[in-house]
């Protein structure tokens, strides 16, 4: 990664969640000064916590909601980039809670953006939404960016507002036309699901599958078929950190949608995930089918990153074998008690070489 963020301020909210904890790792290894801005972590353990990276950048603890709060924040930061990524994230607890998710996903890039308004020294944002943006009809090819956006589901009904949001403000207010006048290039990024050591949230396969083995129990499962563009947490982060440098440095240029997704060989069923972490976790019992009855997810999704490989530069770098081989690493690096932000360094340094 360039050596052209040290010293660089950035703001990145949800930076105690499971990819944010990382991005900051990453980003404060490579010297940039980072301002924080989300809720308290979200799970016991959490990687931000066992990282204790609240000695490491600068953390507020607030809520995205908050307009004022953000405002004050940012304000107070004066970063230079900002990365979206505070959210709520997971798609079953979207059909417990859809007010909150929607408030959250789509009022809280509202409110930044509107922060970024008001705050004069911001040059480039990426606001991180998902792979679940897009309006999906099950079919077999890879989105593409100028696919229309949807949503079956609360949570990704709210990223493709989320997405509608940061075009609206993008033509309205950051328009790449009139670059000169505002100075701000506004990008929004796309990712697969992402897996890597450290995430410990409800409802997703990989924690499920650690907390299982951990207790001596089988994990159960509920849609083996069900295909996704799986990928270490690496690397979309490495499309973020590489979308806000060409923003940063080249501004309208790329102020646009982005796809970070892995190669079209790595869409893996449920099913194939689950038989490759348990081959390298053994002593694990297993798993079992759950057959009961589960609210809506799509079957069938895969991105395509052809424009980020074109004109970014971007490609994937390891597998999903890898992705899977790296995860379960971490998580047995945690159980025998190391230094598990060491343990992110080497992976982040393994990754970038």
């Amino acid at each position: 990664m360039s050596a052209s963020w040290r010293g660089k301020k950035v703001f990145l909210t949800g930076h105690t969640g499971f990819k944010g904890a990382w991005l900051s790792i990453w980003l404060d290894s490579l010297g940039a000064k980072v301002t924080g801005y989300a809720l308290k972590p979200p799970t016991k353990p959490s990687l931000f916590e066992l990282c204790r990276l609240d000695r490491r950048i600068k953390s507020n603890i607030g809520d995205v909601r908050d307009a004022a709060r953000l405002k004050k924040a940012v304000l107070a930061a004066r970063p230079e980039i900002v990365i979206h990524m505070a959210a709520q994230p997971l798609v079953r607890e979207s059909y417990r809670a859809p007010a909150e998710t929607f408030e959250t996903n789509i009022m809280g890039v509202v409110n930044l953006l509107e922060a970024v308004r008001a705050c004069p020294t911001v040059k480039a944002v990426v606001n991180v939404t998902t792979d679940k943006c897009y309006e999906n009809k099950e079919h077999a090819r890879a989105f593409r960016e100028d696919e229309p956006m949807g949503g079956y589901d609360p949570y990704s009904s709210s990223k493709a507002c989320s997405e509608l949001v940061t075009s609206s403000y993008r033509n309205s207010f950051f328009n790449p036309a009139d670059f000169k006048k505002h100075g701000v290039a506004l990008a929004s990024a796309r990712a697969g699901n992402v897996i890597g050591g450290g995430d410990w949230a409800a409802d997703r396969l990989i924690p499920d599958m650690i907390r299982a083995a951990l207790r001596g129990e089988k994990v159960r499962i509920r849609s083996p078929r069900a295909i996704r563009p799986w990928q270490h947490v690496l690397e979309p982060l490495s499309g973020y950190l590489l979308l806000a440098e060409k923003l940063y440095e080249h501004g309208p240029k790329y102020a646009q949608a982005w796809n970070f997704g892995p190669d079209a060989g790595d869409a893996k069923d449920v099913e194939w995930i689950v038989r490759r972490m348990f081959g390298r976790w053994p002593e694990a019992p297993g798993y079992a089918i759950d057959k009961g009855r589960h609210p809506h997810e799509a079957h069938y999704l895969k991105l395509d990153s052809s424009k980020a490989r074109r004109q970014l530069g971007w490609a994937p770098r390891w597998n999903v074998g890898t992705a899977v081989d790296r995860t379960v690493e971490w998580f047995k690096a945690w159980r025998r008690g190391e230094d598990v932000r060491a343990a992110c360094l080497a992976q982040i340094r393994e990754y970038a070489d």
